[in-house]
């Protein structure tokens, strides 16, 4: 998630114990994606929309996430502000 933020995504799971555990929960509805897609799980396509809408949600912290961070940190850490 987010290559572009890797900096960032180390420091925040190091400090935000709440980031550490969306970032988690993120991965795991991204691979249940993965396998439900590729028919490894099997999964309606409700299902699945349903599943890429959490992702989705957990995406959206992330940037929260970045956004309380200082507009200095921000930036040396390649955050858009």
């Amino acid at each position: 998630m987010f290559p572009e933020y890797r900096d960032l995504i180390t420091q925040l799971k190091t400090t935000d114990r709440h980031f550490l555990n969306v970032f988690d929960k993120h991965n795991e509805l991204d691979q249940q994606i993965k396998n439900m897609e590729s028919g490894v799980e099997p999964a309606t396509h409700i299902a699945i929309e349903t599943m890429k809408r959490k992702s989705w949600r957990s995406r959206t912290s992330f940037t929260r996430s970045c956004a309380r961070l200082p507009v200095e940190a921000m930036t040396n850490l390649g955050c858009r502000h």
